[in-house]
């Protein structure tokens, strides 16, 4: 089978299309999974190019959507022919003991998604939505997953809120779409006039230019009368964090997901405290979480937005294009 190798950390040029033997058949408790498509994260351009990123001589990809063609003894869940998508955390089933690494994530500590077939625990994958595209499916197991738990897991959304998204990547593109399924108000940033055009057509409200207009979380607290907006989903990291602390509402929700901007940094914690805010990190979600949403996106009638698509032996292609931040909602790769 063909496969993608990451040869060595630190840049794309290391990025190798590779063959490999077929994977062995499932043992007890194993599914073999034709993979057809997988999609780019952020975690995974860091893992390809940071010169001291953990990986090195791995298949990459933390995304993986496909068929089921053969099930191993005591595999009850899934059978031939199924649909799946993969688990960021295999090893975290359910509950509240959450991994801190990523030892065990695909792509990352172990042999990841870019290849044309895996064998793997039964528990390393769920059900994909019924009526999902491979594409579509492969966007769910971490740009979908978080923006689920950034929503409902965590942040408890419910119909009325308003929902404030940082620009039109995965993550943000898929909880715009999430929040108005749910009933929320959607508010969105971005730089640029034609993906703000975008973000509206999908259902924002309000969407502030945060290049035209540096202070945004004045402009959100504007949009809503002064009051704020009830769960911001954090994707910056440092370098937006003061201002989504400004524009949450008292006893809001701010989900703490990216570090597009950086690693550390201040933060107005008197802000923070005196308005009573709750400020939680996350990193995708559970097993079950990801059975939880996929049974809610069944009911929705929307899909995922994909930008577009590139063979796997255009890996490099594909990193080039995320890395440049012109895309909107997802990029796949397609096997």
């Amino acid at each position: 089978m063909k496969a993608i190798r990451l040869a060595a950390a630190g840049g794309l040029e290391n990025l190798h299309l590779i063959d490999l033997p077929e994977p062995p058949a499932p043992g007890v408790g194993d599914i073999t999974v034709r993979i057809r498509a997988s999609s780019l994260n952020y975690h995974d351009l860091m893992v390809v190019t940071h010169p001291e990123a953990e990986g090195r001589d791995r298949i990459p990809m933390s995304d993986g959507a496909g068929t089921v063609t053969a099930v191993g003894d005591g595999v009850t869940e899934f059978a031939v022919g199924d649909a799946v998508v993969s688990c960021f955390f295999p090893q975290w089933q359910s509950g509240r003991k959450v991994p801190t690494d990523f030892a065990a994530t695909p792509g990352d500590g172990v042999d990841g998604f870019a290849c044309e077939s895996v064998t793997r625990p039964a528990t390393a994958f769920t059900h994909a939505p019924e009526g999902y595209s491979h594409e579509e499916a492969a966007t769910l197991t971490t740009a979908g997953l978080t923006a689920w738990r950034a929503l409902v897991v965590d942040g408890g959304i419910k119909a009325g809120d308003t929902v404030l998204v940082l620009g039109s990547g995965g993550v943000s593109v898929l909880a715009l779409q999430m929040a108005r399924s749910m009933g929320a108000r959607v508010i969105a940033t971005t730089s640029s006039a034609a993906k703000a055009d975008r973000l509206r057509a999908l259902g924002a409200e309000t969407v502030i230019n945060y290049k035209e207009t540096p202070e945004w979380g004045d402009a959100v607290l504007a949009a809503t009368h002064g009051r704020g907006v009830d769960i911001v989903v954090e994707v910056g990291g440092p370098g937006t964090l003061a201002q989504s602390i400004r524009a949450c509402a008292p006893g809001g929700h701010i989900a703490l997901i990216g570090v597009l901007t950086g690693f550390g940094g201040e933060v107005p914690t008197i802000e923070l405290m005196s308005k009573q805010q709750t400020l939680q990190g996350l990193i995708v979600g559970s097993r079950e979480h990801q059975e939880d949403m996929v049974r809610a996106l069944g009911g929705f009638d929307w899909r995922p937005v994909i930008d577009r698509s590139y063979p796997l032996n255009k890996i490099a292609e594909a990193f080039a294009l995320q890395k440049d931040g012109q895309h909107f909602g997802k990029i796949c790769l397609t096997m």
